[in-house]
């Protein structure tokens, strides 16, 4: 859908890139636990669930500090230390979904050499960590049947982090334990037929490993040279498919890059499907996700092809696909396929753009002239969202206003002085939209627009953000739609929008 304007994108310069008294009993700490949790009913039929979690996250943060405070007293600096950092607030502006580890127990597993009483200090911060997460999940099944799809995910996030061995957290997102391992239906099956995954071949049969390792490879039934495999695999008609949980790749570059390919996709995957839960699933069966029997939904594997280089790419495509040589990355509704390609043009935020449209338009039914008239500006905002995805430490992250689109969003708005009014942009079809000739400056102001919608005021009109891309892929042309789903005017959006991108200096 955004083939026609990425080679305008890509020249855009984005403007750059006693402690308290630790209580001795854990009795009272547990009737304590208690008493939040009795007081959810009624909290949430008088009071906004998300200032419940606020209330949950300011306990927790004090029952930390007071733990670091004990740690003071008995010299353990570095655990104070340890135990502070977790109560350190996060960035309001940014998503941050764990990596989840593998292997069981990691989390709670004891430093080796440790003395009794940094032992002791591990014991009472794990208990803190399962009970905060406990709590949380108890909360976010509250949020769920409350229609606050995206707190209770929120809650869902923190509740694993906390916790990584967290049984109800990890079945909702698919996890079965494995021979002492989380692992997908998908990934046990492979493991079961004697495979198993390598970053470099990825899912490989055990026993074929180490001649892969030693430059051998299998072709129809027989071992040749890695050369050899590579001249039989240059045309991308004949080229190597690689296979994960939710892509088909092919790809004439390298079983390699198709494998690097193939866990870029899956990161930002994990985070989609987090994130836009309610887009491709019913209320029903988001609910069911939380319960001991979760229902699955089950959705289509997505192809992409990935050529070895631009040439080949351009050659491959320029009949089918006039001006192809203008984009670096294009996704086709119409044949359900992404195209890539590696080498020097290689470019991983439109990888990351295009893979996104692919997701929205491939996981539930979508209408035909998706945002021709009006409402537009949403499909390309939430694809250059998902730009924004990387790994920093033990989490993928989303958003924030160091990402370069925010940088040159908050230039615009507030240096350049550029902005194109809510009840005017939300008119615009998506011909109007690629040809205007301020488009890229335009595409800055909708990465705002976006991040503004899913992160203002913790999040209010995040579960409203979802029902629009509902309504619009859909096919809903209608440009009040916005504003009647998050019941509030153009001008106040636009108000609250100024508010949100002022908060830093541009």
């Amino acid at each position: 859908m955004s083939r026609i304007v990425n080679d305008r994108l890509n020249t855009e310069k984005t403007c750059s890139r006693e402690h308290g008294v630790l209580i001795a009993s854990w009795v009272l700490r547990a009737i304590a636990l208690c008493c939040v949790l009795a007081s959810f009913a009624s909290s949430a039929q008088s009071a906004d669930l998300r200032q419940v979690a606020t209330e949950l996250a300011a306990k927790y943060t004090a029952d930390l500090e007071a733990l670091a405070a004990w740690c003071d007293e008995q010299g353990l600096s570095a655990q104070a230390a340890a135990t502070r950092a977790r109560a350190k607030p996060t960035d309001p502006n940014v998503i941050r979904v764990l990596a989840l580890p593998v292997r069981k127990g990691e989390a709670s597993a004891l430093p080796t050499g440790a003395s009794k009483d940094v032992a002791e200090w591990h014991g009472r911060l794990w208990r803190l960590r399962q009970e905060h997460a406990k709590t949380c999940f108890e909360l976010a099944r509250k949020a769920i049947h409350a229609g606050q799809a995206s707190l209770a995910f929120d809650l869902v996030h923190v509740a694993i982090a906390e916790d990584p061995d967290h049984e109800a957290a990890r079945r909702l997102w698919g996890y079965q334990d494995f021979r002492g391992e989380w692992h997908t239906p998908y990934e046990i099956a492979k493991l079961r037929t004697g495979h198993v995954w390598d970053d470099r071949f990825g899912w490989i049969r055990k026993a074929e490993l180490p001649r892969y390792e030693k430059g051998e490879r299998l072709y129809r039934g027989r071992w040749i040279s890695a050369e050899e495999d590579a001249r039989l695999h240059r045309n991308i008609r004949n080229g190597w498919d690689i296979e994960t949980e939710h892509y088909l790749i092919r790809t004439s570059h390298s079983i390699e890059a198709g494998v690097r390919l193939g866990k870029k996709l899956e990161e930002l995957y994990g985070a989609w499907r987090q994130l836009f839960v309610r887009y491709y699933a019913t209320q029903q069966q988001v609910e069911s996700m939380f319960n001991r029997r979760a229902q699955r939904v089950r959705l289509p594997r997505h192809h992409v092809v990935y050529f070895r280089d631009r040439q080949q790419y351009n050659r491959d495509l320029g009949d089918a696909m006039p001006n192809i040589e203008k984009s670096v990355g294009v996704y086709i509704g119409n044949m359900r396929r992404a195209y890539f390609f590696g080498g020097r043009d290689y470019d991983e935020r439109t990888l990351l753009h295009e893979a996104t449209h692919q997701l929205f338009h491939e996981s539930r039914p979508v209408a035909r002239g998706v945002g021709e008239s009006a409402n537009c500006w949403i499909i390309e905002g939430i694809a250059v969202f998902m730009e924004s995805l990387r790994k920093e430490g033990d989490y993928y992250v989303l958003g924030g206003f160091d990402d370069s689109r925010m940088k040159a969003a908050r230039y615009r708005l507030l240096v350049s002085k550029f902005y194109v009014p809510f009840e005017e942009l939300t008119r615009y079809g998506l011909p109007q939209l690629q040809n205007d000739p301020k488009v890229a400056t335009l595409y800055s102001q909708i990465a705002g627009w976006t991040q503004f919608l899913i992160y203002y005021d913790q999040g209010r009109y995040r579960d409203a953000l979802v029902s629009y891309l509902m309504a619009v892929y859909n096919g809903s042309q209608d440009p009040t739609l916005l504003s009647r789903l998050t019941g509030t005017s153009y001008d106040e959006l636009d108000r609250q929008y100024r508010e949100y991108m002022t908060k830093r200096k541009p």
